[in-house]
């Protein structure tokens, strides 16, 4: 059954070439399953690799932008679906309605927030779709150990390991997608 998944990742070319194998794999991937790539929308960095290696494999590319990064000439304007928002806020807001499903590959600031949100809406049950964190190079060790302070220090609960998932290459995170079947956790308050 065909998805649309959302991939969260770096817009920086200056980032090690070894990221931008996973990108191009997972973007094969996407497509060679019949899955719908969601992403920001742009040209450049693990961004622009992964779209266009959905399209080297004939797959379907929908990019969700922000008019004021569109304007600085570094939008997918290949997308099959160009969707251009307002702000980054509109941007997300699309971006997680459009998708059943979140990958996180590596990225900085903004591929954390973006993950960290879908992650807290699915902890306050706000949806059940699967997170997956692609953790190529042991990109996201350090965040997962402080995944694990919040657990011990009862922050958060330990259960909530369920929430997403820690995948080593792209095959695995795909796989993990494919096989999804949702987990009814008890509430955050509860």
């Amino acid at each position: 059954m065909s998805k649309s998944i959302c991939v969260y990742s770096s817009s920086s070319n200056a980032i090690p070439q070894a990221y931008y194998q996973t990108a191009a794999e997972l973007g094969a991937l996407i497509a060679q399953h019949n899955h719908i790539l969601v992403y920001g929308g742009s040209n450049v960095g693990l961004m622009g690799e992964l779209a266009r290696a959905v399209h080297q494999q004939r797959g379907k590319v929908v990019g969700v932008i922000p008019e004021s990064i569109r304007a600085r000439g570094v939008a997918y304007e290949q997308a099959d679906e160009l969707i251009v928002t307002r702000d980054l806020r509109s941007r997300k807001a699309v971006m997680e309605t459009r998708s059943d499903a979140f990958i996180a590959l590596p990225g900085g600031f903004g591929t954390l927030e973006e993950v960290i949100e879908v992650l807290t809406l699915k902890q306050l049950q706000a949806h059940d779709k699967p997170i997956v964190f692609l953790n190529q190079l042991g990109f996201y060790v350090r965040l997962f150990d402080l995944f694990e302070q919040f657990y011990a220090q009862q922050f958060t609960k330990s259960q909530y390991r369920q929430l997403y998932y820690d995948a080593p290459d792209a095959a695995s995170a795909l796989a993990y997608i494919e096989s999804y079947q949702p987990t009814l956790l008890e509430s955050k308050w509860s």
